[in-house]
């Protein structure tokens, strides 16, 4: 029976990659690629790898496919798109994508069996942290550094973004998207799914200690419940020179940073606190990280600022 679920989702997949690369426009490309996210992320359920899957329907799939969108509409009003690929270009591409598919089989089969494994002395000193769900607890342990250049990424993104704009707009909001008057379904919509979407959310990011969910995840839920409440209408995009937008974009790496050299000083280590405060202190440094990550997915995917009118 699982053979025959992962040959059902694997067959969509391929279908779906095939789709992207040899579709007739960029934006049924885009769409595609929509698609292809949501049955990565149920291959990834089928592997019982839940916190991927939860990421990849969050952050692959969603934040990025949106993104993606977005700058497709916008490069259409700004810029000139010229011819779309040809054909010579697309079948390049495809046997590209096939050799990788082959040299990543390759390496798996070559894969000794049983697989070297440090699972076990891994796991074992991370009980003292107070989270039973392992993926959160050997990010918050070992990987507490990658996370902090996760945000630095994206912040360095979001100021990538702003330098785009018009100078004189540097303080300004981004176009209106879409720029029409939203219809009514559209705002129905958005007035039914953000409060029950807020709730998931905050439960989503509990949960996340003990079972899969957490910052990341919760963070982009919330994101997506702030862009369509702005494409809605029932809400503005964030002002890029609004003080608290900076002030939640900052708390984030400044939380982190703070409590790596409170571990430092406590304990003569980087981000090692002693046992009872450890997961106080996880708790209020995912808070101030999921503050700065949703601003940051919401701006990215705004787009620059242009200059308001009057200015």
């Amino acid at each position: 029976m699982n053979e025959l679920l992962a040959l059902a989702l694997a067959f969509p997949l391929v279908l779906g990659a095939l789709f992207i690369v040899l579709a007739a426009s960029t934006r049924a490309a885009l769409f595609g690629f929509f698609a292809f996210g949501l049955f990565l992320a149920l291959a990834w359920v089928e592997l019982e790898a839940i916190d991927v899957a939860l990421t990849e329907a969050a952050i692959g799939g969603g934040a990025t496919g949106l993104l993606l969108l977005r700058l497709n509409a916008r490069m259409r009003r700004t810029v000139s798109l010229g011819q779309p690929a040809g054909p010579q270009l697309r079948i390049v591409a495809g046997l590209l994508a096939v050799l990788v598919t082959l040299v990543l089989g390759a390496l798996l089969l070559a894969l000794p069996d049983p697989a070297p494994s440090l699972a076990a002395a891994t796991v074992e000193p991370l009980p003292t942290l107070g989270i039973s769900n392992p993926i959160t607890a050997v990010l918050i342990a070992y990987r507490a550094l990658d996370t902090l250049l996760e945000i630095a990424v994206l912040l360095i993104a979001v100021v990538g973004i702003r330098v785009m704009g018009a100078e004189r707009g540097w303080a300004g909001r981004p176009v209106p998207w879409p720029a029409a008057e939203p219809s009514p379904a559209l705002v129905f919509l958005a007035r039914l799914l953000v409060p029950a979407g807020l709730v998931f959310a905050v439960y989503l990011f509990w949960v996340g200690a003990d079972a899969p969910g957490g910052k990341f995840q919760a963070s982009t839920l919330v994101a997506a419940l702030w862009l369509l409440a702005i494409m809605a209408g029932l809400a503005p995009a964030p002002r890029t020179g609004g003080g608290w937008t900076g002030i939640a974009l900052a708390v984030g790496p400044l939380a982190f940073i703070a409590a790596g050299a409170i571990g430092l000083a406590a304990t003569g280590s980087f981000l090692a606190w002693p046992e009872p405060v450890a997961k106080p202190m996880i708790v209020v440094v995912e808070l101030a990280l999921a503050a700065s990550v949703v601003v940051a997915l919401v701006m990215l995917v705004a787009g620059p600022p242009e200059p308001e009118a009057g200015r």
